[in-house]
């Protein structure tokens, strides 16, 4: 398997000469638009994000912890870990209907199971219903997002598509913020109000899901593998050049989509779910997608996502007060550096952000360990506090690439006749880890404390090698040419239309963008 940076084909060069320069996000209407657009896809994460900050706030309430008569142990590890069993449930259909509906309603459903769970969860009156809700939320969100990261890879302008998905995951922490702030808020509200407000505020992504989504445009790689070729170029060119459909980018794009879907549709080993594995190439993508789906949720961040209040107990710190504000400083903390990341995968690549995040992880987790245990043996406040610390440096390196890539790295490896199944087995792999955390750590954290650590220091150590060895670079390309770094000569057809089309209209490009007259 090739690792390390790849050299740029003669594609990536024709893709980006046929890119108008003087087109850019902020002085052209119709990509401001469409990247309004994209901010409605890209709240689908917030509430995923909101939802895991909010379980940890609402484990430091008194007035939760009373409704519910304090639940500890395996109640307590049912009530984290229901989302991801709602989510389990719903993966099965996740990606038949982004395939067979299309993107937009398969996200329009998932947001009226959100909003069906979110109402339930304000209004339930014992831990049966609150249990319930969480399943619905859970369920609605693996359907809505297996199609939203998808339909912003697809549709966006190419070159700002690898920030644009890597800001999907990233805006989780956005979601985690009002979660945080929301329940410190609410702490001080004497009544059942103070953790069923912020249930309330759960709802609020898929609210406006449920009424805009249709303003969004529907993928033109769906539009193409239903037949809809019109359409699709129709939609390419209004958004990625202001409706010209003679525009060398859109005719690059088109080409090369169709291209692409018609070589999936003549293959039979390039559709279903025996696909992922058939050949060596798509046995790459599945081993690369289902590591760093893993490695996204067994890197100690876990133990602070969803119990950081245990966590503090363990070094002494106990004011619900006081474990709250950490809780929304560190949100805002890690939205800081994931959107800081989102912003350099062109610039530095994706190999080395994965690099760096696996190495600097792996070192602030083992001091992270070290100062826990020197506190739980000697009772040292200054260690305590320095494990705060650790926790937020820590956090600043796993937001480097855990946060923004693992959407955008897997969905870009993935061709589209395998994406959404692809995609399909990212997040049950996902959900997957995080049942197995949040049933294993409230418990190895009550019986071995700071001891339970060392686990996550040794898997950290073995993330850096696996990502070291086989991670790829995919810096520069459009989604087609990705596909061509782990299958070869199988796209050679793929590169010689696109290529064509691209000869052809080069010149034409040169002779429009030279021309002051023509709007850009």
């Amino acid at each position: 398997m090739a690792v390390g940076p790849a050299a740029t084909t003669s594609n990536a060069i024709d893709f980006m000469h046929v890119v108008d320069p003087n087109r850019k996000w902020y002085n052209n209407r119709r990509l401001i638009a469409l990247h309004g657009w994209m901010v409605l896809l890209l709240i689908t994460s917030s509430t995923n994000g909101y939802d895991g900050s909010l379980m940890n706030s609402l484990q430091s309430m008194s007035q939760w912890k009373d409704f519910f008569n304090n639940p500890q142990g395996g109640t307590l590890g049912l009530l984290n870990a229901i989302q991801n069993i709602g989510s389990l449930a719903g993966y099965p259909f996740a990606p038949y209907l982004s395939d067979g509906i299309g993107r937009r309603p398969t996200i329009w459903l998932g947001a009226i199971c959100m909003l069906a769970g979110a109402a339930l969860q304000t209004a339930c009156q014992n831990i049966n219903q609150f249990i319930g809700a969480r399943f619905l939320l859970g369920f609605g969100l693996s359907i809505a997002s297996n199609a939203a990261p998808m339909l912003v890879t697809e549709v966006s302008y190419p070159t700002y598509r690898p920030q644009l998905t890597s800001l999907y995951n990233t805006l989780w922490y956005s979601g985690n913020i009002i979660a945080s702030w929301t329940a410190f808020g609410t702490q001080n509200i004497k009544s059942e109000w103070s953790w069923r407000i912020p249930s309330l505020l759960q709802a609020t992504p898929s609210f406006f899901q449920f009424f805009f989504i249709w303003f969004v445009p529907e993928s033109p790689r769906y539009l193409v593998s239903k037949g809809k070729d019109t359409e699709a170029l129709r939609t390419l060119a209004y958004y990625h050049a202001d409706g010209d459909e003679q525009d060398p980018l859109v005719q690059y794009e088109f080409e090369e989509i169709k291209a692409a879907i018609r070589m999936d549709q003549e293959n039979s080993k390039n559709v279903g779910w025996k696909a992922l594995v058939a050949t060596k190439g798509n046995r790459k993508r599945m081993v690369i997608i289902i590591a760093i789906a893993w490695f996204s949720q067994w890197s100690g961040n876990g133990l602070v996502s969803y119990y950081l209040n245990k966590v503090f107990d363990t070094i002494g710190i106990t004011d619900t007060s006081i474990q709250l504000l950490i809780t929304g400083i560190l949100a805002i903390w890690n939205l800081f550096w994931a959107v800081f990341a989102s912003f350099q995968v062109d610039r530095w690549g994706r190999r080395f952000l994965f690099l760096t995040s696996a190495a600097g992880m792996l070192v602030f987790f083992t001091l992270q360990t070290i100062c826990s245990a020197e506190y739980a043996l000697h009772g040292s406040k200054s260690a305590a506090h320095a494990v705060i610390a650790f926790i937020f440096l820590f956090y600043a390196f796993y937001d480097l690439a855990f946060t923004p890539l693992i959407v955008s790295y897997s969905l870009e490896i993935l061709p589209y006749s395998l994406r959404a199944k692809g995609f399909n087995v990212f997040n049950l792999t996902i959900s997957v880890a995080l049942i197995f955390n949040q049933y294993v750590n409230p418990i190895a954290l009550k019986n071995i404390a700071w001891k339970y650590y060392i686990v996550y220091c040794v898997f950290i150590a073995f993330e850096f090698v696996f990502l070291y060895i086989f991670v790829v670079e995919t810096q520069n390309r459009t989604l087609e040419e990705t596909a061509a770094l782990f299958d070869g000569d199988e796209l050679t057809e793929l590169h010689q239309a696109t290529a064509r089309v691209a000869d052809v209209r080069h010149e034409d490009y040169d002779e429009k963008s030279s021309d002051p007259g023509v709007k850009v």
